[in-house]
C-alpha cells in the first residue's frame, strides 16, 4: 500500500522531532510493506519568513489532499513582533480550520519507571490512563469579533467566546463513543457557574448521555478539573471540554507522564485527514542543539498509524518499542537523562519488532488464559 503524507517541520525543534518520527513510521510502513510519499511544505514562522504568511493555499491544497499530515511544532520569539494576524500561530489555527479537524485527542498515560520524574507522589501516577478530547475549532481561539481600541479610560481589547449546540454535539459524541471502548466515563468540563457557552455544554452534554446508557457522565468546573488532574488523575477516564480549557488542561497533564516531551496528539474530522503533533512547542532554546526529546512526536506517528491508516497491528508496534526503551532507562535531558534526540531515536528503531496483526494477537490472548 502507498500512502501519501504531507509533513509540516515547523520551527525550532519541530524540524527534528518531525525526522526522527519520520524515520520511526518509515521503518514500521516497510516491514509491513507499506510505503510512504512523503512531501514536506513550510507552516508557521518559516512559512512567514518565505512566503509573508503563516500559511499558504498551496500548502493548505497538498494537506487536503493528502491521507495524513504531520506537525512539528510552530512559533518562537523571533516573530513576536509581527502583527497578531501573521502570527505562526495563526497558520496553526487556519491548518486546523482547513482541514475540519474539530476534535483533538491527547492521551495521557504514565510509566511506572517514570515515577521518579514527575513531581507528585508514585502512588498518585500509578494507573493513570486518560484521553482528553479538545474541541479544536471554536470557542475564543476563532470567536469573532477580536479587536483593540483607544477609549478615554486606555486601550480596550476585546475576544469573543462562540460555540453552537453542533459543534459541541459533535466532539461530545466522539468522546462518549470513545469511552464505550475503555472504562465507560466521561468527564464533560466546564466553567457553567460563570459562562453561557459552557452552560450550553453542559446542557449538551446532559442531553447525549441518554444515547449511551453504557457511559457514566459527570460535570466538572475547570478549576476543580484542575485541581483533580493533579490530586486524582486516576479517577479519570476521558475528559472531553472546549478549545482553551483543553490546551491548559493538556498542559498541566505533562506533569502527570514526567514532560510535554511524552505526549502525542491527533486531529480529527469527520472526514479528509488527520492532523498529528507532539502537544509540546517549538522550544527555541534548544533547536538545534539536538537535545529534544522525540517520543511525543514517535507517539504521535502511532496514532497516526491508528486512526488515518487502521494500521493498528503497526501502531502498537512503535507504542510497545518506546515503552521498552523508557523501561530499560532511555532518558532525554527534560526527563531528567543525558541521552539527545540521536540516539534516543535509534534505540526506537532499535526496539522495533515486527508487528503481530490483530487476528493473531487475540488468538495468542485466548491459548494463554487456557494455559492458565
Amino acid at each position: 500500500m502507498t500512502i501519501t503524507l504531507v509533513a509540516l517541520p515547523g520551527d525550532g525543534i519541530g524540524p527534528e522531532v518531525t525526522d526522527a518520527a519520520l524515520r520511526v513510521i518509515g521503518r514500521v510502513a516497510a516491514d509491513g510493506g507499506h510505503r510512504f510519499e512523503v512531501s514536506h511544505h513550510a507552516i508557521g514562522g518559516s512559512s512567514l519568513d518565505r512566503h509573508g504568511t503563516p500559511l499558504t493555499e498551496e500548502v493548505l491544497r497538498a494537506c487536503r489532499g493528502a491521507q495524513a499530515v504531520f506537525l512539528g511544532a510552530v512559533g518562537g520569539p523571533a516573530w513576536d513582533g509581527v502583527p497578531a494576524a501573521l502570527r505562526p500561530e495563526r497558520g496553526l489555527l487556519a491548518l486546523r480550520k482547513g482541514l475540519g479537524v474539530y476534535a483533538n485527542l491527547r492521551p495521557v498515560r504514565t510509566h511506572a519507571s517514570l515515577s521518579g520524574v514527575s513531581p507528585l507522589k508514585p502512588e498518585r501516577l500509578r494507573g493513570v490512563d486518560i484521553l482528553v478530547v479538545r474541541e479544536l475549532t471554536g470557542g475564543v481561539y476563532f470567536g469573532e469579533p477580536r479587536f483593540r481600541e483607544q477609549t478615554p479610560q486606555g486601550i480596550r481589547a476585546v475576544d469573543t467566546v462562540v460555540y453552537t449546540e453542533a459543534e459541541i454535539r459533535r466532539v461530545l459524541h466522539l468522546a462518549f463513543s470513545l469511552a464505550q471502548n475503555r472504562r465507560g466515563r466521561v468527564t464533560s468540563v466546564d466553567k457553567a457557574n460563570v459562562l453561557e457557552t459552557s452552560r450550553l455544554w453542559r446542557e449538551t452534554a446532559g442531553a447525549m448521555a441518554g444515547a449511551f446508557p453504557d457511559v457514566r457522565l459527570e460535570h466538572l468546573l475547570v478549576d476543580t478539573a484542575s485541581m483533580r488532574l493533579i490530586t486524582s488523575p486516576s479517577s479519570f477516564d476521558v475528559l472531553v471540554t472546549e478549545n482553551m480549557f483543553g490546551d491548559i488542561l493538556t498542559d498541566e497533564a505533562g506533569v502527570l507522564a514526567g514532560s510535554l516531551g511524552m505526549l502525542p496528539s491527533a486531529s480529527l474530522g469527520e472526514d479528509g485527514p488527520g492532523l498529528y503533533e507532539p502537544v509540546h512547542g517549538s522550544a527555541p532554546d534548544i533547536a538545534g542543539t539536538g537535545k529534544a526529546n522525540p517520543l511525543g512526536a514517535i507517539l504521535s506517528a502511532a496514532l497516526l498509524l491508528r486512526y488515518s491508516l487502521r494500521l493498528e497491528a503497526e501502531a502498537q508496534q512503535i507504542e510497545e518499542a518506546v515503552n521498552r526503551v523508557v523501561d530499560q532507562g532511555c532518558r532525554t535531558a527534560d526527563l531528567g537523562g543525558t541521552m539527545g534526540l540521536e540516539d534516543m531515536t535509534q534505540a526506537v528503531l532499535a526496539a522495533l519488532q515486527p508487528a503481530v496483526p490483530q487476528s493473531q494477537r487475540l488468538k495468542r490472548t485466548h491459548h494463554s488464559s487456557k494455559e492458565q
